[in-house]
């Protein structure tokens, strides 16, 4: 049976020695801050990247596993990309779902009449004769140009994730006359109306290109706000017409690639899947041998992806950051010999007194540690500070997770372990009556 008293003495010696590891390490910092503070800059700019980067990667994420929350976790959508042929680095050859074919009307209108389907949205788009991309938007004097002009149909706000702040969103009437309305997005009323509401304002929209230029007057029945996308940031002129008058006015090509599948409600997404599978094979003529010629995209395929890009992207970006820690490791090596030279003869009075092996290295193992902690908390600090700055003054979104948090401070503390190992076993070995005698 182990002594108690044992345990009690042994627990002792090693807080006392954490106690003063601590203390004799802010001492070292105020002694010599210069040298404390290029060993801990190393550290912090380490922790900083990787801070930074988890920040990033966690707002991003977040961001669009919110938006595809928003869509309804439930849908999923038709198309002819295929996430699982998207290489990072590709051998010249044009992928496989490059040469699928795009989705037809009819194919759009055989799934609209699913039972198991409750929604089919998509959109068509308009392009601008100037070839500068979008539409031109001209209301009195006032011009603009390259705006994003879509048709759409029936779901098409939860498709782009918008909310109408004014007006009015499309009747089915509007889709089924192909009427000359329009909605914009806020910030294309401001830069078209100004202040006053755009409601019932008569614009003129050119659209086309080459001989097929189209000039037509649209009136505004609607005014939305787009949530935030961080890669669709410059996106910020938006308009979105019926999706019969883009095809009928604009002569919109009226192949999509991609359609938004809403299952009817109360029913498993699995079956409308099938459902679409087996009705898109069938207008296509696929025999039981042929593979399908189109993809199925489902929320969690499109989380799976985001995190392959960014797990290499991650992994790049802490070998860059291990760069910072390997210098703010080699400046804990020096500052710690320099420190266990300086000290020579304070370790030979401790273990005179009868410190022992384990009792100096643990001290000075757990100074070299409380360095680098600091070194780490500053990165901390700073990569925080610029996840802060880089979510208020862009759309993308930073948060910085609690896990990088821990793993930041762990990693500072064992980089000050490993490289302060090499003085604190110098130290630990050092013979007493040596020590007392070193000048």
């Amino acid at each position: 049976m182990s002594n108690p008293f044992a345990r009690q003495r042994a627990t002792g010696r090693l807080l006392f020695g954490l106690h003063e590891g601590v203390r004799i390490g802010f001492e070292a910092i105020r002694a010599h801050p210069f040298r404390s503070g290029l060993t801990a800059m190393g550290v912090g700019i380490g922790v900083c990247v990787v801070v930074l980067m988890a920040a990033v990667i966690a707002g991003v994420r977040g961001s669009i596993q919110a938006g595809l929350e928003a869509s309804g976790p439930e849908n999923f959508a038709v198309s002819r990309f295929d996430p699982d042929q998207v290489r990072l680095v590709g051998d010249g050859t044009m992928p496989e779902w490059l040469r699928r074919p795009l989705i037809s009307p009819q194919e759009v209108r055989a799934l609209e009449a699913l039972p198991e389907v409750a929604r089919v949205a998509l959109r068509y788009g308009v392009s601008d004769p100037s070839h500068t991309g979008g539409a031109t938007f001209r209301f009195g004097s006032t011009e603009v140009r390259g705006v994003s002009t879509r048709g759409v149909n029936a779901g098409w706000a939860t498709y782009q994730q918008a909310t109408v702040l004014e007006g009015r969103d499309f009747l089915g009437v509007d889709m089924a006359e192909a009427r000359s309305v329009v909605l914009l997005s806020t910030a294309l009323a401001q830069d078209l109306v100004g202040d006053g509401s755009p409601i019932g304002a008569r614009i003129l929209l050119q659209g086309g290109r080459g001989a097929n230029v189209y000039r037509m007057p649209v009136t505004v029945i609607g005014v939305f706000e787009l949530a935030e996308q961080p890669f669709e940031s410059a996106d910020t002129h938006v308009a979105v017409l019926p999706a019969s008058t883009a095809l009928r006015r604009f002569k919109s090509n009226p192949m999509v690639e991609q359609v938004l599948i809403a299952p009817t409600s109360g029913l498993a997404p699995d079956i409308a899947e099938d459902a679409v599978i087996r009705t898109l094979r069938t207008l296509r003529g696929l025999g039981p041998g042929e593979a399908n010629d189109f993809s199925i995209l489902r929320s969690t395929q499109l989380m799976a992806l985001f995190d392959r890009f960014t797990g290499v992207f991650f992994v790049v970006m802490l070998a860059l950051s291990s760069l910072g820690l390997l210098v703010g490791g080699i400046g804990v090596v020096g500052m710690m010999l320099i420190s266990v030279t300086e000290r020579t003869r304070e370790i030979g009075i401790r273990k005179a007194l009868g410190a022992t092996r384990g009792d100096i290295l643990w001290q000075f193992l757990v100074e070299s540690a409380t360095l680098t902690i600091l070194g780490g908390a500053t990165g901390l600090l700073m990569g925080g500070g610029l996840a802060w700055l880089l979510a208020t003054l862009t759309p993308v979104p930073a948060t910085i997770p609690l896990w990088s948090v821990a793993a930041a401070l762990t990693t500072a503390a064992l980089t000050g372990v490993v490289f302060g190992l090499v003085p604190a076993l110098r130290a630990a070995r050092m013979a007493p009556v040596d020590a007392l005698r070193f000048e």
